[in-house]
């Protein structure tokens, strides 16, 4: 059986697209079933036409279907993917993730791998900030926390972040970095040789029980 791999993602006007793509196809390559999903918007549309760039991502990607909590439930393994805002998740993000109280009260995202990847319009605009806090979710569901690390030479072509791949930009409107992208590629065939792994040994006695039980 394949891994089952759910990407979650938000973007606005598609750098963690870009990003979230290149992960799905890293975890494809690899050899998982692969789910890609963005979360609902909930700015006003008055405010996304104000940005041209937020208008023709938000009606080109309008055919990619809307994550569910029935995906966490359905993978092995997940990805989250948002822009920074301040140093923390975007708030469209965040509200999906809130929606998944049921399955953490159950236990049902206990002992799944995860990672994360994220952008900012600079270099120094808050990615890291953003991936730690994204991490504080992931402590709570007692999932298993996947970074790249650095563990392949993509990680340092792409500027080095080993907490998740992480774009700049783009400022002239030609994409992101290839370098980038390949790192994203990398952190989802990681994530899948994880996941993986996991599964072989899942014979073993749950790490476990539900959210309110104990050890």
């Amino acid at each position: 059986m394949p891994v089952k791999v759910a990407i979650i993602y938000y973007s606005a006007t598609g750098s963690v697209h870009a990003l979230a793509e290149a992960v799905a196809d890293g975890a494809a390559t690899a050899g998982a079933d692969v789910r890609l999903r963005r979360v609902a918007e909930l700015a006003p549309g008055g405010a996304i036409d104000e940005n041209p760039r937020w208008r023709r991502h938000a009606d080109a990607t309008a055919s990619i279907p809307e994550a569910a909590v029935e995906d966490l439930a359905w993978a092995d393994a997940f990805a989250f993917g948002t822009p920074t805002r301040f140093g923390t998740p975007a708030a469209q993000l965040k509200q999906f993730i809130d929606q998944a109280v049921e399955l953490w009260r159950d236990g049902a995202l206990a002992d799944k791998p995860v990672t994360a990847f994220t952008s900012a319009f600079n270099r120094h605009g808050g990615s890291e900030a953003t991936i730690l806090s994204l991490a504080n979710v992931f402590y709570h569901w007692g999932a298993l926390i996947v970074p790249p690390g650095f563990t392949d030479p993509a990680v340092y072509a792409a500027g080095g972040n080993p907490y998740g791949t992480s774009a700049t930009g783009p400022r002239d409107g030609d994409g992101l970095d290839p370098a980038t992208l390949d790192a994203a590629r990398y952190q989802g065939r990681r994530l899948v040789r994880v996941a993986a792994r996991l599964l072989a040994g899942d014979a073993a006695p749950a790490l476990t029980g539900t959210a309110s039980g104990t050890v």
